[in-house]
This record gives C-alpha cells, structure tokens and sequence, in this order.
C-alpha cells in the first residue's frame, strides 16, 4: 500500500487528466448553472462553460457535500494510508472547515491543510506536499510545513468588466456604470485570507503595470531575501483569453526572468467565483517563496 495520497479540489487549477500525470488526486467542486448541477472537469467543458457565461446564464457555486468528500476520502484510503487534503482557502469558501471536522472521525488518517491558498497558490502547494510526502515526510508533517509558510504568498488580480461585481453586491449599480464608462479596472490583492481592493486604474494595460510593480516591491520587501536566493515561484493564470494571457506570461517573464515561472494556467473557478466575480477575462499573478529544500522538522 503506498503510504501517502495528496488530494486538493479543482479549484486549484489542476485538471483530472493533469492529476492522473503528476501523481495526485482532485476533488471536483459543484457549480450550479440555470439551477442545474455540474461538476467541474467531469460533465461540463471549458467551451461549453465559457458560452454559458457570455449568455449570461445565472452561475452559481457551491462546496462538495459531505457525502461526496467522505466517499472520496474512503476510495483513496483503500489504497493509502494517509491523505493530506489541501482544500480552497478557509477564508473563501466552508470546504476547509467541513472537512477539518469530519477528518475527526478518521484516526489521524485524513489531515486537512488550512494554508490560504487558491487557484495556482494551491497547484504549488500540492505539488510541494508531492515532494515532501516523496522525501519520506508525514502526513502531518507535511500539513505543518504548508500551513507555517501560509503568509508568504502573494495574489493580484485584474478585471475585465465590473459586471459580475455589481451582480455580487461588491459595489453598486451606479458605481458599476460610471467604472465602465471611465474604463476602470480594479486591481485586488489576496494574502491570507483577505481579498482586498489593492488600486484602481484606467485601463487593462494600466492594470497590468501595477501589478507587475507591486510584485517588484514584494521582492525588495517581503521576499527580498528569497529573491536573492532564487527561492520564489511566479505563476500566473487566467479565464477565457489565451492569446492575451501568453502575452501576459511573456511580459511577467521578461520582467522576473530569473525566477522560477509557470504558466498561464487557466481557472474556471476561482476566488473570484467566491464573491461571484466570475469575470470571463481575468488576469492574476502569484508569487510564493520556495523553502522546502532547506526546511527541516
């Protein structure tokens, strides 16, 4: 039996194929489109999600049932002995705290990973509890390595249109009217568990120049000393735009082009799904620092 399983959901970014080829597990998260109920990766496609969204169909999100997540929990411990799940972000979504509890009636075997990660903050999670679970670590081990570093990661994130903004009750009507006249693009940052308004700027272009400075302010602050080290990951992602998010990843490259890169990924659901910002053209930016290698227990 092999010793340790590491499960996240698919709000990760990690698709089923992708899962199966890495070497790890995804939970899909429920979506409900028109009141009908999809599974992320499994009954509906990326095109098909997509032309929903363009015809405006009422898209809403949910968290797995507990049913669903003890069903996938069983099925994994047939064939392991432990599993670290790493769940979405207990700030954005109630999965983290359902399966923390009911973990408690595994015996230790099932051990949940509050670290306040999303999207591709979670992918490196699991692929460094890949590599540490691999180096012979415990479950719990592993969980007390992720969570320890869970503030030091950093998100900013761009818009296309305020439209899902205003549908979320995130600003009104009026607010939503007059930004789309100006042009304006909010930039929102995530670290820990807050999803902040960062700045607001005129334009996509504009947007994306502040958030390439404000992750050249973290490298000569927060992870100045990482930096220099070559221990950062740089990721980006994105939603409904391929050709301008390889633009995107091209720009992030040339400007950090000693650090470790990966992407564009693209996300169907992410935090911004949470708050029902659901935009169809996102553009989002992470760094987190890489210490695995020299971290000990």
């Amino acid at each position: 039996m092999n010793k340790i399983a590491i499960l996240t959901d698919s709000n990760s970014g990690i698709t089923q194929a992708q899962a199966k080829e890495i070497g790890v597990h995804v939970l899909p998260m429920p979506f409900f489109i028109d009141g009908e109920q999809y599974f992320e990766d499994i009954n509906l496609s990326q095109e098909e999600f997509y032309k929903k969204l363009k015809e405006d169909a009422d898209i809403s999100t949910s968290q797995p049932s507990v049913g669903e997540i003890q069903d996938k929990w069983n099925e994994l411990l047939k064939e392991y002995e432990e599993i670290v799940f790493i769940p979405m972000s207990s700030g954005l979504s109630g999965t983290c705290q359902t399966a923390t509890m009911l973990s408690e009636d595994y015996d230790g075997k099932v051990v949940v990973v509050n670290n306040q990660r999303i999207s591709v903050t979670m992918r490196q999670s699991v692929l460094d509890a890949l590599k540490l679970s691999q180096k012979g670590y415990t479950a719990t081990q592993i969980k007390e390595i992720l969570e320890r570093d869970k503030m030091e990661s950093s998100v900013y994130i761009t818009l296309e249109t305020l439209k899902y903004l205003r549908k979320g009750g995130r600003i009104t009507a009026a607010a939503a009217a007059v930004g789309t006249v100006l042009n304006i693009k909010p930039v929102l940052q995530l670290q820990g568990e807050k999803l902040d308004a960062f700045a607001k700027s005129r334009g996509k272009s504009s947007a994306k120049k502040i958030m390439i400075k404000a992750m050249k302010n973290d490298m000569e602050t927060r992870f100045k000393e990482a930096y220099e080290q070559g221990k950062v990951h740089m990721q980006a992602a994105y939603t409904g735009n391929p050709e301008e998010a390889a633009e995107w990843a091209e720009v992030i490259k040339e400007e950090f082009p000693t650090l470790d890169f990966h992407g564009p990924t693209i996300i169907k659901r992410s935090l911004p799904y949470r708050l029902r910002l659901n935009s169809h053209r996102l553009l989002k930016i992470h760094t987190r620092m890489r210490r695995l290698t020299h971290t000990t227990i």
